[in-house]
């Protein structure tokens, strides 16, 4: 089910960490079996085995987490083939043989907003998840379907201050001459030189 799930959301990359090896005494039938039934259920999903790391490990234990364990010396390691070959032998060298994902930058800002705060001696500062595009400070926004356009006076993210927000950030940007009644959850914020967004009363989806 989570798998499915992933798969639906766009998650394209998947590690499959078999725990609890410990509970049978590191069997290696019990680890193949478990990776043929696995492997014949992504692949129905969508996910091609062959670029899936099987990591069999013992969460409580530590086996296999961050170093190689002792207790399974039949276990020559894991391999994927995505766009190089990988291997290695713990969930922590899986995890780093994760293939970044493409950033579109190149695309039009798109910036759902998720609130809207007042903050004293600041003023309004929206906050939402970079969708496609950056925001930068300086940069004239253009808030759908409120029809708000106002310039940006500083983006940041955690607390500290960006030059740019780019896809996958989640930021906040002090945003001049707006009050937190014009603009609210749910509106997108979009470059106002660049395809703004603009409210529809329908789609395709």
């Amino acid at each position: 089910e989570h798998a499915l799930l992933a798969y639906t959301l766009g998650v394209k990359q998947l590690i499959v960490a078999i725990n609890k090896m410990d509970t049978t005494k590191w069997s290696e039938d019990r680890y193949q079996e478990i990776i043929k039934e696995t492997s014949n259920f992504i692949k129905k999903v969508g996910y091609n085995p062959k670029h899936v790391p099987f990591v069999p490990i013992s969460g409580f234990n530590g086996d296999n987490m961050i170093d190689a364990s002792s207790n399974c010396p039949w276990y020559k390691g894991w391999e994927k083939e995505t766009k190089t070959k990988s291997t290695g032998k713990t969930l922590l060298e899986a995890i780093d043989a994760i293939d970044p994902p493409s950033r579109p930058t190149d695309k039009p800002l798109r910036l759902p907003l998720q609130d809207v705060y007042k903050i004293g001696g600041i003023g309004t500062v929206p906050v939402g998840r970079v969708e496609t595009g950056i925001i930068k400070a300086g940069m004239v926004v253009t808030f759908a379907p409120a029809g708000v356009t106002t310039e940006v006076k500083s983006v940041e993210m955690h607390h500290e201050q960006l030059t740019e927000g780019v896809p996958g950030d989640n930021v906040g940007f002090n945003v001049k001459n707006v009050s937190v009644k014009e603009i609210r959850r749910g509106n997108v914020a979009g470059d106002s030189k660049n395809d703004p967004p603009k409210g529809a009363e329908s789609f395709n989806a």
